[in-house]
């Protein structure tokens, strides 16, 4: 398995890597960002996403975004194919992309936004903390690439101040240390976590339902 650094030779790839992404969000019926190939082809031509593959075939992928002047940026779209699953696949692209980033942009803070509880345990390992919405880039361009979620009204319900992500933050110029995450990870409070995001979601849907029967 190799794990690079993307460029435009791997953008034969990228319409799996946008039908991969779509379906995952759909099988776990959580919302999800819309990508187009034309957007993950810019992400490898500029040297700003990693790849996995296992010979020719697409095994995983993950890409960096830059906000606010690259006073933050972020790594969207992690996904691995479905029968590279369960390998720890996931976990390797994310610290690639993570090294990456934090050496193209040394001076960012790298920030996620997630619903997967899977996720939240990788981006606790690297050295994100939990943090609120306004914690996080105010840049207009990112927040609007969450209209294409099924959760937006969420987002605009409560004025962009929270939504069924969880926001987490890795911020080079705190103390992070990932031999100390270890011990700060806690199973009992991501699994509150998580039962939180599934009680928004729940009732989000029964006032859906309310709102239908009316």
């Amino acid at each position: 398995m190799d794990i690079v650094i993307a460029n435009k030779s791997h953008s034969v790839y990228a319409q799996i890597i946008c039908d991969t992404i779509a379906e995952s969000a759909k099988d776990r019926g959580t919302g999800i960002a819309k990508r187009t190939p034309e957007y993950i082809i810019s992400k490898m031509e500029n040297g700003n996403a990693v790849i996995a593959l296992d010979g020719e075939n697409f095994a995983g992928f993950c890409y960096i975004e830059a906000w606010s002047h690259a006073k933050f940026v972020a790594n969207s779209g992690l996904i691995v194919y479905p029968s590279y699953r369960k390998m720890g696949l996931a976990k390797q692209i994310k610290q690639k992309i993570f090294d990456h980033s934090r050496k193209k942009f040394p001076d960012s803070k790298v920030f996620s936004i997630t619903t997967g509880l899977a996720v939240m345990k990788m981006n606790s390992d690297l050295g994100y903390k939990p943090v609120t919405f306004s914690e996080l880039t105010d840049d207009e361009s990112f927040w609007n690439g969450c209209q294409t979620c099924k959760n937006y009204d969420v987002l605009q319900r409560t004025e962009q101040k929270m939504c069924l992500c969880t926001g987490m933050l890795y911020d080079p110029k705190a103390k992070h240390s990932i031999e100390s995450q270890e011990h700060v990870y806690d199973k009992k409070v991501w699994t509150r976590l998580k039962n939180i995001k599934q009680t928004m979601l729940l009732r989000k849907v029964k006032n859906q339902t309310n709102e239908g029967s009316n």
